[in-house]
């Protein structure tokens, strides 16, 4: 019998419209971008979306240093902070960090709270958009892992179209795509823009 998993679908068609930001001016500059690199069931993860995405047609996404900066930091962030409401859902923010704290509310009415998040934490400049899986699983190997998270993800409406672009995201292209996982929490974060930081290494 399977443990329980939860999954929070948190994708509308809100995340098309475009937001006017400025740039943070606490963003960090591609040469202070802490390292972080991607541990197993990240490489994993990434390599299975990525192989998803070639069944259906689509080229792969090329895995960001800083996406993937702001992806574990946030996942980070919501096994440490996070706890269960009816209102605010897992694209919320703790008080707890270097970045802007918010409630992310089904209504959307905090999107920017998360588009803006890769220019607060780094160089990367555009919108990233991000899906989360929340489970209290345990695994045997991180391929199982990665599996299960993406299974949740290709069930979901709202997440399986923002992978494989179709929906709302049909006439969107993902230049970068950012990994990050913390205690049962998975952050996957897309973004239209290449980034200058480039790709993230392998833990060893």
């Amino acid at each position: 019998m399977r443990r329980n998993n939860r999954l929070k679908i948190n994708i509308l068609s809100i995340l098309l419209i475009p937001p006017c930001f400025l740039l943070a001016q606490g963003a960090i500059s591609v040469s202070l971008l802490p390292e972080k690199c991607l541990t197993e069931p990240e490489v994993q993860l990434a390599g299975m979306i990525n192989s998803y995405r070639a069944e259906k047609g689509l080229p792969p996404v090329t895995i960001s240093a800083s996406l993937s900066y702001v992806a574990r930091t946030h996942a980070e962030d919501l096994a440490d902070n996070y706890k269960q409401s009816k209102r605010c859902n897992m694209h919320s923010w703790s008080g707890k960090g270097n970045w802007t704290s918010c409630c992310y509310t089904d209504d959307h009415k905090r999107a920017a709270c998360m588009w803006s998040k890769p220019r607060e934490l780094t160089s990367y400049t555009a919108n990233g958009y991000e899906i989360a899986y929340y489970t209290t699983q345990t695994y045997t190997s991180p391929a199982e892992y990665a599996h299960d998270i993406l299974k949740g993800w290709k069930g979901s409406p709202g997440h399986n179209e923002t992978i494989i672009n179709r929906g709302i995201w049909k006439k969107v292209k993902w230049n970068a795509m950012g990994v990050g996982l913390s205690g049962g929490y998975a952050c996957v974060w897309f973004g239209e823009e290449t980034d200058p930081a480039g790709s993230p290494s392998s833990c060893k």
